[in-house]
C-alpha cells in the first residue's frame, strides 16, 4: 500500500470537513471564505474547489468521505 502525503493545512482543512459536519456546509456554501482559513497553495485551493463540485450529487452522509477520498487521489497523481 502506498502512503500519500498530503499538505498539512490540506490535511488539517479535510480533517475538520470529515469530524465537523457544519464546517463541511460552510466549506461547500463559502469556500473562498473558509479557504482563507487555511494557508493553501492556488493548486490546492483549485483541487478543493474541484472535489466540492463533484459533492453536489453525493448524499449528505457521504459528503465527508467523498471529499477526503477526491482529494487523496488528487494528491496522489
Amino acid at each position: 500500500m502506498i502512503r500519500v502525503a498530503m499538505p498539512q493545512g490540506l490535511r488539517d482543512l479535510v480533517g475538520r470537513a470529515m469530524i465537523d459536519p457544519d464546517f463541511l456546509a460552510d466549506l461547500q456554501r463559502s469556500p473562498d471564505t473558509v479557504l482563507a482559513q487555511y494557508q493553501l497553495t492556488d493548486g490546492e485551493q483549485t483541487t478543493v474547489r474541484r472535489a466540492l463540485a463533484r459533492l453536489a450529487s453525493t448524499p449528505s452522509n457521504q459528503r465527508a468521505h467523498a471529499l477526503h477520498s477526491a482529494l487523496i487521489r488528487r494528491v496522489a497523481t
